[in-house]
C-alpha cells in the first residue's frame, strides 16, 4: 500500500487495520468524514505479503529450496521470481508465447525449469533470469516439468501423450518415453532418482527407467489418473483419479496393494506425509481425506471447504496439511486432530496450488486473481471475513426504495439482507441450491424475488426474513426477475428461452411467454404494466400482452445478443443494449425500429431512459458511459468510467446516473447548477468523490459490485471475498478540494438539446 498511494497510508490504513490495532483505537477519531466504517477482522491476519504484479491468474508457486524465493507460473506467459522476506519481484523470466503451466527450483536452486502451453520447457538462471535453454520436442501443451534429485535430468510430460528427458547439462533430449495413450497429467521421479512414475488420462500409472525404459504399467483406475507420487522411501506409489479413488501401488511388484475408497467425485491430488504412513487426498468432492497406509482405512474427513479442492500438500514435519480450494481459499488442517486450525482468507478468485516453505513456517498460494499471498502457519490469529456474511462472490445489491434495506445474491446460494444504517445483516436467506443471479424489491419494499441457477424465483418476506414462495415451471437456469409496476406479477427471466409470469397473492404460474429461439437476459415491464419487453442471445426482443400471454411484437435488427431492453417512460419506445456495440430504438404500437445509436466501440451492456425520456445512457464494454438525445439520434456527452459498468439507472431529477460502481455526475447538469454536489464512485482500487481520489481499497475489500445511496452518502460495496461493506462519507467534514465538481472536457461544436455546447471527455 505504501508504495501504490503513499498519501494514503493514514486515512485507509487507519479504516482497514483490525479493530484491536492500538493505532486504529487511538487515530481513527482524526478522520471525521468518515461516519461509518467499514467492519473489519478484530486481529491481524496470517497474511503476510501480496505479490502483484502478473497480469493473468497464477497457476502455481513454489519456494526455493532455501526457501528465500518463491518462483511463480502464470497465464500471462511469464515466471516472476519473488523474495520472501521483502515481497519484492527480483526477477522476469520472459520468453515463453503462451501460458506457463508450472516452473519448479532444481535441487540446488540455481535453475527454473518451466512447462509451457507454447510446446517448450525453459530452463533458466534464478539469479540473473537469463534464458540457459529451450528444450524442443513436444507438440502440444506441455503441463509439467519436474528436476531429478540430483538435479541432472529434466521430465516433462505433455497432451501429445509423451514423457521426455532431457540432459540439464547439454539441454539435449535423451530420452522419449512413449506408451500412454493420451494426455499425460503428471510425472515425479523416485527419491533415489531411478524411476520415473507419469499419470495418464488413459487410467493408467507407467514407471519408467531413466534410460526410457518401461519397466511397470499400473492398471487398475476406471477413469484418468490425475497424479502419482512416489513414497518417501520409493517402494509404493500413490495415484489420484477421476474414479473417485486414490490406489496405492507396490514398485517392486507393480501390483495394486490398496484402494482407498471415500470421495464421492474427482481426485484431483494425492501426497504422502513425510514420514509415510499417511496419503492426504484432495477431491472435488470439497473434502481432504487422511489414510492410513498401513490399514487402509481413512482416519479424517477434513470438511470446510466451499468448492474443488484442487490441491494437498503435508508441513515438513507432517503436523499440518494444507489445502486449496476453488472456493478463493486455504486451510490449514492440524493432522493428530483432523480441525481446521487456519482459514487462509484474501484471494479474490479460485486458488488453485499452495505450498509450505522449506522450514514450514510459511505458505505461498497461487490464484486466478493475479496474486501470490505469502501466510504465516505461526500466527494463532483467527480472520472473521467471509465468515460474517457471504463466502463467495456476491453478483449484485440493490437498495430498497427507501433506501433503509440493502439486498444482496451471491454465488453462495443465498440471498442476504442489511441494514443501511447500522450495516449489520438482517436476515439471511437461506434456501436456493445454486447461485443466485439476482435480487430486487418489490415497490413497497416488503417483497425480494431472487432468481437463481437453481431454476426457481424465489420470494421473501423482507419483515421475517422467511421464505413465502417458491416460483419453479423453468428447465434452466433463470436470470433475472422483476416485480410490475402494481406488484401483483413477477417476471422471470430465463436461459430456457422462456419469460414466465407469476401471480404474487397465489405464487401460481399464469403466463409463459415462448418464442425466443435462446435463452432470455432479461424481461422488463411497461410504466403501465400492461407490456412486458424481453431481451435475448437470440438477437431479438420481443413485446408480450400481460393480460393474454399473446406475443405481441418481434423486434428485429440486432446483429448480436440483446442483454437488456428497458421502456421509455411513457411506454411509447424501448432501447436495446446489444452485444453488436448498439442500442436500439423501437416504436412499441407498431413494432419498429425508429433509430441507431451508433459510437460504443465495445459491447452494450445496458440502456436507460431519462426521466423525461429525452435522452438515453448507455453502458459498454469500452468503460464509457454515452448520453443519447432520443430525437436525433446523436451523441450528447461520453463519460469515461474507468471500469465496464453493467447495471445503471437516472437519479429521479435526471442530473446524475446511479451505477453498479456509484455515482456519475453529468456534465450538463454541473452547468446547469443542478444535481447532486457529492458523486461517489467506486473504481477497482478507489473511492472517489467528484472524480478524485479519496479512499483507497484494499485488495480483499474490492468490488465485485458496489450501489451509492446519493442522499445519504452511503457507499456500499460487495467484495470478491464475499464481504458485504458499508462506508458513510459527511461531506461538511471534508476538505474543501474534494467538494469542487471535477471538469476535464472536450467541446463539441454542435448544441445538445438543453441549449449548451455538448460535453466529451472524463471527470478525473
Amino acid at each position: 500500500m505504501i508504495e501504490i498511494a503513499p498519501l494514503q497510508v493514514y486515512y485507509s490504513g487507519l479504516l482497514f487495520i483490525p479493530r484491536s490495532s492500538l493505532i486504529r483505537a487511538r487515530y481513527l477519531k482524526n478522520i471525521p468524514w468518515v461516519t461509518m466504517e467499514p467492519k473489519v477482522t478484530d486481529v491481524w491476519s496470517s497474511l503476510i505479503q501480496t505479490l502483484g504484479g502478473h497480469t493473468n491468474g497464477v497457476k502455481s508457486a513454489v519456494f526455493s529450496p532455501n526457501g528465500k524465493v518463491v518462483a511463480s507460473a502464470s497465464w500471462d506467459n511469464t515466471i516472476r521470481l519473488w523474495d520472501t522476506s521483502t515481497g519484492k519481484q527480483c526477477v522476469l523470466l520472459e520468453g515463453h508465447t503462451d501460458w506457463v503451466n508450472s516452473a519448479v527450483f532444481s535441487p540446488d536452486g540455481t535453475l527454473v525449469a518451466s512447462a509451457s502451453r507454447d510446446k517448450t520447457i525453459r530452463l533458466w538462471d534464478s539469479s540473473t533470469g537469463k534464458q540457459c535453454g529451450v528444450l524442443r520436442g513436444h507438440t502440444d501443451w506441455v503441463n509439467s516439468a519436474i528436476f531429478s534429485p540430483d538435479g541432472k535430468l529434466v521430465a516433462s510430460v505433455s497432451n501429445d501423450c509423451m514423457v521426455r528427458l532431457w540432459d540439464t547439462s547439454t539441454e539435449k533430449q535423451c530420452g522419449v518415453l512413449r506408451g500412454h495413450t493420451t494426455w499425460v497429467q503428471s510425472v515425479v521421479f523416485s527419491p533415489d532418482g531411478t524411476l520415473v512414475a507419469s499419470a495418464s488420462s488413459d487410467k493408467t500409472v507407467r514407471l519408467w527407467d531413466t534410460t526410457g525404459k518401461q519397466c511397470g504399467i499400473l492398471e487398475g483406475h476406471t477413469h484418468g489418473v490425475n497424479s502419482a507420487v512416489f513414497s518417501p522411501d520409493g517402494r509404493l506409489v500413490a495415484s489420484a483419479s477421476n474414479d473417485s479413488t486414490v490406489r496405492l501401488w507396490d514398485t517392486s511388484t507393480r501390483k495394486q496393494c490398496g484402494v482407498l475408497r471415500g470421495h464421492t467425485t474427482w481426485v484431483r491430488s494425492a501426497v504422502f506425509s513425510p514420514n509415510g504412513k499417511l496419503v492426504a487426498s484432495a477431491s472435488s468432492d470439497r473434502t481432504v481425506r487422511l489414510w492410513d497406509i498401513l490399514t487402509g482405512k481413512q482416519c479424517e474427513v477434513l470438511e470446510g471447504h466451499s468448492r474443488s479442492v484442487r490441491s494437498v500438500v503435508f508441513s515438513p514435519d507432517g503436523k499440518l496439511v494444507v489445502s486449496a480450494s476453488l472456493g478463493n481459499t486455504i486451510r490449514l488442517w492440524d493432522t493428530s486432530t483432523g480441525k481446521e486450525c487456519r482459514l487462509l482468507e484474501g484471494h479474490t478468485r479460485e486458488v488453485f496450488s499452495a505450498v509450505f516453505s522449506p522450514d514450514g513456517k510459511l505458505v505461498a498460494s497461487a490464484s486466478r486473481d493475479k496474486t501470490i499471498r505469502l501466510w504465516d502457519t505461526t500466527s494463532t490469529s483467527k480472520q472473521c471475513g467471509v465468515l460474517q456474511g457471504h463466502t463467495s462472490l456476491v453478483k449484485s445489491a440493490v437498495f430498497s426504495f427507501n433506501g433503509k434495506l440493502v439486498v444482496s445474491a451471491s454465488n453462495d446460494y443465498t440471498v442476504r439482507l442489511w441494514d443501511t444504517l447500522t450495516g449489520n445483516q438482517y436476515g439471511v436467506l437461506e434456501g436456493h441450491t445454486n447461485c443466485v443471479n439476482s435480487a430486487a424489491f418489490s415497490l413497497d419494499g416488503n417483497l425480494v424475488a431472487s432468481a437463481s441457477g437453481d431454476k426457481t424465483v424465489r420470494l421473501w418476506d423482507t419483515l421475517t426474513g422467511n421464505q413465502c414462495g417458491v416460483l419453479e415451471g423453468h428447465t434452466r437456469g433463470v436470470f433475472s426477475a422483476e416485480f410490475s409496476p402494481d406488484g401483483g406479477l413477477v417476471a422471470s427471466a430465463s436461459w430456457d428461452k422462456t419469460v414466465r409470469l407469476w401471480d404474487i397473492s397465489t405464487g401460481k404460474q399464469c403466463g409463459i411467454l415462448e418464442g425466443h429461439t435462446s435463452g432470455v437476459n432479461s424481461a422488463v415491464f411497461s410504466p403501465d404494466g400492461k407490456l412486458v419487453a424481453s431481451a435475448s442471445a437470440d438477437k431479438t426482443v420481443r413485446l408480450w400482452d400481460t393480460l393474454t400471454g399473446n406475443q405481441f411484437g418481434v423486434l428485429e435488427g440486432h446483429t448480436g445478443e440483446v442483454f437488456s431492453a428497458m421502456f421509455s417512460p411513457d411506454g411509447k419506445l424501448v432501447a436495446s443494449a446489444s452485444e453488436d456495440k448498439t442500442v436500439r430504438l423501437w416504436n412499441t404500437s407498431i413494432g419498429k425500429q425508429c433509430g441507431v445509436l451508433e459510437g460504443h466501440t465495445g459491447e452494450v451492456f445496458s440502456a436507460m431512459f431519462s426521466p423525461d425520456g429525452k435522452l438515453v445512457a448507455s453502458a459498454s464494454e469500452d468503460k464509457t458511459v454515452r448520453l443519447w438525445d432520443t430525437t436525433k439520434k446523436t451523441t450528447i456527452e461520453i463519460i469515461e468510467t474507468h471500469d465496464s459498468i453493467k447495471i445503471m439507472k437516472f437519479a429521479n431529477d435526471g442530473t446524475h446516473l446511479h451505477t453498479s460502481r456509484g455515482v456519475l455526475q453529468l456534465k450538463s447538469s454541473l452547468h446547469s447548477g443542478g444535481g447532486n454536489p457529492h458523486p461517489l464512485y467506486v473504481t477497482d482500487q478507489w473511492i472517489t468523490c467528484n472524480m478524485k481520489k479519496l479512499l483507497w481499497l484494499p485488495a480483499e475489500y474490492r468490488l465485485s459490485f458496489s450501489v451509492v445511496n446519493d442522499t445519504a452518502n452511503l457507499i456500499v460495496i460487495g467484495t470478491v471475498t464475499g464481504r458485504v461493506i458499508f462506508i458513510s462519507i459527511d461531506f461538511t467534514a471534508l476538505r474543501a478540494a474534494y467538494l469542487q465538481p471535477s471538469v476535464n472536457v472536450t467541446v463539441i461544436p454542435s448544441k445538445g438539446p438543453l441549449g449548451i455546447s455538448s460535453l466529451v471527455g472524463c471527470c478525473r
